[in-house]
């Protein structure tokens, strides 16, 4: 029985990556261009009795009303089962400027039941600066969805206690950008390879001229750039498009111990090495019998109970690999050996210890 078929797909995800040509901005980030988090702290009104009686709900609930020149006796508790206090937080993107929007998440930080049909009054969203970037109201879409009995019994669907607002924040305030400081552009690799930032800058440097790019390390590679803001936007439009062929990954099996999930990487060869694989089975089961009295003998009629064990040994095979085999090799062996996706881990591993694998293997 073929059990690894799905261990031939996961190879290709690892084993083809970057077996072709990739643009340069689907495989760097231009440092300096990066979004910032924002958070704020806030009210949620309207909601259909899910709110939460709490003291510091309280607390923002008669500073809101302070706001408005409205002022409660100290000795008043308010009831409101309409009110939650909420966390907001949302990414302000580069570039953005003042008067855009952008989309903001609403969570509940106390006990309200679900904060479908409320509402997000008026909250400042500040970077880590302490700065207000951004205003955040308007009503929330929230996609789960709680149901609770009067015996106690309660049915939640998703998560109702968190609720997006889609151009619910506006920018108040623009984060200034490095990108037009400096006489030089850094392409940052999402994943650092060596050899990737070396054909990275040969790339460039075929189309600009010798040593306008230059690898910094594993991760970097920085390019010579005009400083006038127009003409380096055009200068990085026409960098980012270019094509070039990033390095093959690493030699590597990546073995999941809770999910039996294994990849293996198209770089991972084999040294010379046998396998042998043996089955046991051992089951035992439980057999009740009746046990009738013969006529007339004033006997009872019993139980009994009967164990049979079996015990089934599969006979065992070798494979003997040659020097510099492939891992569609190893699958095939393991295939016609018959194990298990648990017995795999044991299999690879031990090839490890051994010596005989070409490659990391990394268990998660």
């Amino acid at each position: 029985m073929k059990v690894f078929n799905m261990l031939v797909l996961a190879i290709a995800l690892v084993g083809c990556q970057f077996a072709h040509a990739e643009r340069i901005k689907d495989v760097t980030m231009v440092e300096g261009v990066r979004s910032n988090q924002l958070v704020g702290y806030g009210l949620v009104v309207g909601l259909p009795g899910t709110g939460e009686q709490t003291r510091f709900t309280e607390q923002s609930f008669k500073g809101m009303l302070n706001s408005f020149g409205i002022t409660m006796p100290a000795n008043l508790k308010p009831k409101i089962k309409n009110v939650a206090a909420v966390a907001v937080h949302a990414e302000l993107p580069a570039f953005v400027k003042p008067g855009q929007t952008i989309d903001v998440t609403v969570s509940s930080i106390g006990s309200a039941g679900s904060l479908r049909g409320g509402t997000l009054l008026q909250t400042f969203l500040k970077g880590v600066d302490g700065n207000v970037y951004a205003i955040a109201q308007g009503s929330m879409i929230v996609g789960g969805l709680g149901a609770e009995g009067l015996d106690g019994s309660r049915v939640v669907i998703n998560t109702p206690t968190v609720g997006r607002i889609p151009n619910g924040g506006t920018v108040e305030r623009a984060v200034r950008s490095p990108f037009t400081q400096g006489d030089h552009i850094t392409f940052n690799l999402n994943r650092p390879d060596f050899t990737t930032a070396k054909r990275l800058a040969d790339t460039i440097n075929d189309l600009v001229g010798p040593q306008s790019a230059q690898a910094m390390d594993a991760a970097s590679v920085r390019v010579i750039a005009p400083r006038d803001p127009s003409q380096r936007v055009a200068y990085l439009s026409t960098l980012e498009n270019l094509e070039f062929t990033p390095a093959d990954t690493s030699a590597k099996i990546i073995v999941n111990s809770r999910t039996g999930t294994i990849v293996i990487g198209k770089e991972v060869k084999l040294q010379p090495a046998a396998i042998t694989h043996g089955g046991l089975t051992v089951t035992i089961a439980e057999q009740v019998n009746v046990s009738q009295p013969q006529p007339l003998s004033e006997g009872e009629t019993v139980a009994t109970r009967q164990s049979i064990v079996d015990v089934n040994q599969d006979d065992s095979r070798a494979f003997v690999f040659d020097p510099g085999s492939s891992l569609d090799d190893l699958v095939r062996a393991i295939n016609a050996v018959g194990a298990a996706p648990g017995d795999l881990m044991a299999i690879l591993e031990a090839l490890k210890e051994a010596g005989a694998i070409h490659g990391q293997l990394v268990v998660i």
